[in-house]
């Protein structure tokens, strides 16, 4: 069942599930942009094809918010304000940090490549083709252990650059997978990805009026070692 954080006439506003596609791929499976048109069409009775604008994207088994356009105006300047870097998205993430190492705050800048045959981005130099750079900022909000011992630590990211698995590769590269990352972490097979988009910010691409919107995590899995995520307040930015 669809979680609506937000809706006009303008956009949409919804929580994405956890290992549900952005939009249809592929696999055939259900995906979010589909379900979304389908709640609108019978909410508003809408005949024929609904539009509805994907202008942002989750990874299939990352959860969190994404914002949908629901007309061709709004999708073409809610483009171009995270084209811009107006648009801002905060993420959630568990890290693993074996050696209890990662600095309180810190920026990771580096160059990402893709590759679009293995679906996969690996950090190169600023020379190689297709390099585009990575920045993020981030912030150790909170630390806890696994039943295991392992060190974890629960960080709120902001993205600079919005690069193809952006906080997986340059999180993972740094020395810091994150909790559950099948394809990037080290030995986590099975576990849920811990990455959750957290909040967005960004102008309404109609009414003069900055939004903003949140949405925790469920307290299950890994998340329900880090209390502070349910009993205070997660700030929004940390630029």
């Amino acid at each position: 069942m669809l979680k609506i954080i937000y809706e006009d006439n303008h956009i949409l506003v919804v929580e994405k599930p956890c290992n549900i596609s952005s939009q249809a791929d592929e696999s055939g499976d259900k995906d979010l942009l589909t379900m979304c048109k389908e709640y609108i069409k019978e909410k508003y009775s809408k005949p024929g094809n609904v539009f509805l604008g994907l202008v942002h994207r989750l990874d299939r088994p990352v959860g969190g918010i994404i914002v949908f356009a629901r007309t061709s105006k709004s999708a073409s300047r809610l483009s171009e304000s995270i084209r811009t870097s107006e648009f801002k998205k905060t993420y959630l993430a568990v890290v693993c940090d074996e050696n209890n190492i990662l600095k309180e705050k810190g920026m990771f800048e580096d160059y990402l490549v893709k590759n679009e045959a293995l679906n996969k981005s690996t950090v190169c130099s600023k020379q190689k083709r297709g390099a585009k750079l990575a920045r993020l900022y981030y912030e150790v909000l909170d630390s806890a252990r696994d039943e295991k011992g392992n060190n974890l630590k629960l960080v709120k990211i902001n993205l600079e650059t919005g690069r193809h698995h952006q906080i997986r590769v340059q999180f993972s590269s740094h020395g810091f997978p994150l909790y559950g990352d099948q394809k990037y972490g080290k030995g986590q097979k099975g576990e849920q990805i811990a990455l959750w988009a957290y909040n967005v910010t960004f102008k309404h691409p109609i009414k003069d009026e900055l939004m903003s919107f949140n949405c925790l995590p469920k307290r299950v899995g890994v998340w329900k070692n880090f209390s502070y995520l349910f009993f205070k307040n997660v700030p929004e930015s940390i630029y």
